[in-house]
């Protein structure tokens, strides 16, 4: 009787192919909407066998018409490397996906949780990031197509719900790594896995002493479903990370120490527009949901480093 007919958007990607897992294992029915620009279906081939999973290959940039009960709106690249590859489409995926899933949404009067990111932060002044901070963002540098373009989703949610009552949910996600990552993602945790399991020099971006905070994919699915539950009222933002901060040096030296790697740190100039520090508070996240990160890095990072041994 409690069992949904759900909508996941970019269901075949790092994160999406999670959720789509979590929620079958729910009893739910899934359908994982992809155009496979950065998800592949090696993601999702354990989920084909279940007759409560469909997948369908579709841009979010136009519409998609379809009976659900919910929908979880992930869709647009994450990682640097990707949504610089064509920062157009970037910007087109965010924000047109996001008015795209929103109408839908609105016609079936069911809720909807947005994806959006830490990156609405920008290069923050203050530290931890609450979601009372409004950021500080370039509008124009390499990264805007990214950071504004989720800046703007959270608009069009907002404005969606303010004006038309659409039940929306709008999540901040921070740093989150784990198996189903791309070898080429471009994330700072695969690309120290994959260059220590190589034996190749690891890339430190600057001096190394930029932070960021790192939370485990589980933790964040479990996230995202206790917000989705949440009453219609809540709506956030809330921010979904891990609170534990470490330095790009201290992460690169836990990563070789796991692998018994003899990679050496090599130093390359900083990107431009690259945060220096990333840390959430996760107050209201407690607060609203009873929900704060429980896999430590190590742990993790484990995890992580036993699924790219299988794909190296």
């Amino acid at each position: 009787m409690d069992r949904k007919r759900i909508l996941v958007t970019g269901g075949a990607g790092f994160i999406g192919s999670h959720l789509c897992e979590r929620l079958l294992n729910d009893g739910h029915e899934v359908i994982c909407l992809d155009n496979y620009f950065t998800g592949t279906k090696s993601n999702i081939l354990n989920l084909m066998q279940n007759h409560r999973f469909e997948t369908v290959r579709h841009d979010v940039i136009n519409p998609y018409i379809v009976e659900v009960d919910e929908i979880y709106n992930l869709a647009c690249p994450a990682s640097p490397i990707h949504y610089q590859y064509n920062p157009i489409k970037t910007v087109k995926t965010s924000v047109m996906g996001a008015i795209n899933m929103l109408g839908l949404a609105k016609r079936l009067n069911i809720k909807i949780l947005q994806a959006s990111t830490s990156e609405v932060y920008g290069d923050p002044s203050v530290r931890p990031q609450n979601e009372e901070y409004w950021g500080n963002v370039n509008p124009v540098g390499i990264r805007s197509c990214y950071d504004e373009g989720k800046r703007c989703a959270e608009t069009l949610f907002m404005d969606y719900h303010r004006q038309n009552k659409v039940k929306i949910k709008i999540i901040r996600i921070f740093n989150t790594y784990g198996p189903n990552m791309n070898l080429n993602d471009g994330r700072v945790v695969s690309n120290f896995i994959v260059q220590a399991l190589r034996g190749e020099n690891i890339t430190i971006y600057g001096a190394g002493t930029q932070t960021r905070s790192f939370q485990y994919v589980d933790d964040l699915i479990e996230g995202m479903i206790k917000v989705m539950a949440t009453g219609d009222t809540f709506t956030g933002p809330v921010n979904l990370g891990n609170p534990h901060e470490f330095s790009m040096l201290e992460l690169a030296e836990k990563i070789i120490s796991l692998t018994n790697s003899k990679s050496q740190l090599v130093f390359m100039p900083l990107p431009c527009d690259d945060p220096k520090q990333r840390k959430p508070d996760i107050s209201l996240a407690k607060e609203k949901i009873g929900w704060s990160p429980k896999v430590s890095l190590e742990e993790g990072l484990v995890k992580t480093i036993a699924y790219f041994k299988t794909i190296i």
